[in-house]
């Protein structure tokens, strides 16, 4: 049996956010779609936070709800985001500030910006995360 990652109780450990940059947010296709948009400003507004590492993917399979990112740390559950866009990019690096002082990465609705209430469409296993 392998043992789990244990949460980083010195909370150190870098945040990943996974963000799918071809999301349309149901907009005609083109050459920027709103999730490169997204992911562009989270880049512009983080590159100082050694503590936030942006990836870009082609697709998280969630079309239907928009611009869509996975934020994940080792050791803490991993959670889908949808209904995004770039507006949203300073709340949800806001966001990420209360995962990574979470313990197990469960950030209540009471302490997510008002604008992310609706943005949790999943959640994963910290053990699929133990390398984010």
């Amino acid at each position: 049996m392998t043992t789990p990652p244990q949460p980083d109780p010195t909370g150190t450990a870098p945040v990943h956010l996974h963000v799918c940059v071809t999301c349309r947010r149901g907009l005609p296709a083109s050459d920027n779609p709103q999730g490169r948009q997204l992911h562009d400003a989270l880049m512009a507004l983080a590159r100082d936070n050694p503590q936030v590492i942006i990836h870009e993917v082609s697709c998280l399979a969630a079309c239907d709800e928009g611009c869509t990112a996975v934020v994940a740390s080792p050791g803490k559950w991993g959670w889908l985001l949808a209904r995004l866009g770039p507006e949203k990019a300073a709340d949800l690096l806001a966001y990420t500030a209360a995962y990574a002082a979470s313990r197990s990465g469960t950030v209540m609705p009471s302490r997510r910006p008002a604008s992310l209430s609706d943005m949790v469409r999943g959640r994963f296993p910290a053990s699929l995360f133990s390398g984010a």
